[in-house]
């Protein structure tokens, strides 16, 4: 019975990669990456005025994103800094005495009744004089007397007027003064809190991937305007049989690859899932929907390569060399 042969040299490469012991290739992972985006939005309702970039665009950190008309908010301001200034003032007040006029007036008056004691005071001396000569009657001296304490008790009066002219509020109103300057200042700080909420910058680089309004449309508070995922939010979604599972832990280094991505993407675990599942449905294949995988992510190691991942693009994943 005849024998069928190898050819020579194919039977040279067989042996020598047997006689080489290469290990098998590191087992693959389906997966897709995906992106944590962030939905900008305004605290504020109002109609979009400006709208500064465009689906795509690369923004840096703090750049102008989007603006609403802020008309309502700058009256609203304008109004805060009036109430905070009256207040303020009033406050100010308080802690002062009459005016230089006013208190002009109550030295007028009462020098007046400095003058009118003294020609009573007079008065009642020349009468008790005469009393004592027999000149009048008793009655005289009493009357002038009576004249003479009148003229004191006014001065008196316009004595302590003129130093309570001089003296400030009472300290309960002028607590109550301070206060209503303090509670001005804090509706001026939100009425410009409001004001600033108008205008929304970029909290942090990133890419625009979505547009939701464009200027003139209505945007309610709290309404996301745009969505920007950042380098850093970009990640890899894969998911492991439990039968591998074993060989991954957290920190350890991954390689992703996919179709138009250039070379092997570094990469780290961050997160591994603590319970299995069915394989989904986006890598469906008919040798994995009836086995249990764990879903693990992993983020890439530096920010350019994270650009490289487009939310969606299927991805190949296998392990790296420990660190």
């Amino acid at each position: 019975m005849s024998r069928h042969r190898l050819p020579p040299l194919l039977a040279a490469l067989l042996l020598g990669a047997c006689g080489r012991g290469e290990p098998p290739p590191a087992p693959a992972w389906a997966g897709y990456a995906e992106g944590d985006a962030l939905y900008l939005a305004a605290p504020v309702a109002g109609r979009v005025a400006e709208l500064t970039v465009r689906e795509g665009d690369a923004v840096r950190p703090g750049q102008p994103l989007f603006a609403l008309e802020a008309t309502l908010e700058r009256a609203a301001l304008a109004e805060a800094e009036a109430r905070r200034d009256s207040a303020r003032f009033q406050a100010e007040d308080t802690d002062k005495g009459r005016r230089r006029e006013e208190l002009a007036i109550t030295q007028a008056q009462l020098r007046q009744a400095q003058s009118q004691a003294a020609l009573a005071r007079a008065d009642w001396q020349r009468q008790h004089e005469l009393l004592g000569q027999g000149f009048v009657a008793r009655a005289r001296v009493d009357d002038a007397a009576l004249q003479l304490r009148q003229a004191e008790a006014r001065v008196g009066e316009l004595e302590a007027a003129l130093a309570s002219a001089r003296l400030p509020a009472r300290a309960d109103e002028r607590l109550a003064a301070r206060a209503q300057a303090a509670a001005a200042s804090g509706a001026l700080a939100q009425s410009d809190w409001r004001l600033a909420q108008t205008r929304q910058r970029a909290p942090q680089g990133g890419r625009v991937t979505d547009v939701f309004y464009r200027p003139g449309e209505w945007v309610n508070a709290g309404q996301p305007v745009l969505a920007l995922l950042p380098a850093a939010a970009r990640k890899a979604l894969f998911f492991v049989p439990a039968a591998e599972l074993g060989g991954l832990a957290l920190g350890q280094p991954v390689r992703l690859s996919c179709d138009g991505c250039g070379a092997a993407i570094a990469a780290r675990i961050s997160h591994i899932a603590s319970q299995a599942e069915f394989t989904p449905p986006v890598i469906y294949s008919n040798a994995q929907r009836a086995r249990l995988v764990f879903r693990v992510e992993a983020r890439p190691e530096r920010p350019e390569d994270a650009e490289r991942l487009h939310p969606g693009q299927p991805l190949d994943v296998r392990a790296g060399v420990k660190s």
